[in-house]
């Protein structure tokens, strides 16, 4: 039986590059993003329905849902009730939908930010990593599935994440819901983590700065492929609550 998954925030980015490295298994994967051809709000390439057909080039089977997780929970009710139809759970959850670029990033003194910052990404970034996978926890029960949020693990404790409180705080908040997502879950059979990518050339990076990306930088598929990593690892309840770097997965010194 093929891998069944949910991938959030998809049309482009991160969640692209992962739905794009589960299609190279084979996997089943819905994925979801308010940027559709039906509406586009960013010159960005890419949108949830491409992704979908990008899956299905790469071997898998991609089903694109149109949410804007702005319109909180209900707004995945369709797609739960499609997966519950179709497959009867979730293997993979990865909540990756998150407004952090909807405003220019630069890091500020905090009251020097515009309060929008705090809108897109904790009452939708944060937010929506919670709302999903509270909502899909009947499918992924079903098939102790694995849940991994992404976010990021800052180096040093004592450091301010990208100079810029906000982000800090949606950041660590991923984290702590890894945490004590799994702590309520783990007795079900089901693990949840954070994986945090490198610096990585989503499509926003690379309009952003263009030929001065640096060395060594991450593709979009690199957290993919920990992502992979991880859900092939029969002893991944080890990791459980943890919040762990996509260089140190696919190195396997996690």
């Amino acid at each position: 039986m093929s891998t069944v998954a949910l991938v959030t925030g998809a049309a482009r980015g991160v969640g692209r590059g992962v739905a794009l490295a589960l299609g190279d298994t084979g996997a089943t994967v819905h994925v979801t993003d308010r940027e559709s051809r039906h509406r586009r709000r960013s010159p960005l390439p890419g949108t949830v329905e491409d992704t979908a057909e990008q899956v299905d080039a790469r071997g898998g089977h991609g089903v694109a849902h149109v949410v804007d997780h702005a319109d909180g929970a209900s707004a995945l009710d369709p797609l739960v009730d499609a997966v519950r139809r179709t497959h009867g759970g979730l293997d993979l959850v990865v909540p990756n939908a998150f407004d952090g670029n909807a405003l220019p990033f630069a890091p500020a003194s905090f009251w020097e930010l515009d309060p929008a910052h705090w809108t897109n990404m904790i009452d939708v970034g944060l937010r929506s990593h919670y709302e999903t996978v509270r909502a899909v926890v009947p499918l992924v029960l079903a098939r102790r599935g694995l849940v991994v949020l992404t976010g990021y693990a800052a180096p040093d404790e004592e450091q301010v994440v990208g100079g810029h409180l906000v982000y800090d705080l949606a950041m660590a908040g991923i984290s702590r819901l890894a945490r004590s997502m799994h702590h309520d879950l783990a007795r079900h059979g089901v693990t949840v983590l954070c994986l945090s990518p490198g610096f990585t050339a989503t499509e926003a990076i690379v309009a952003a700065l263009g030929d001065a990306l640096p060395p060594g930088v991450d593709d979009v598929e690199t957290p993919g492929r920990a992502v992979c990593t991880l859900l092939a690892d029969p002893d991944v309840a080890r990791h459980g609550g943890r919040t762990l770097t996509v260089a140190d997965v696919l190195a396997g010194s996690a």
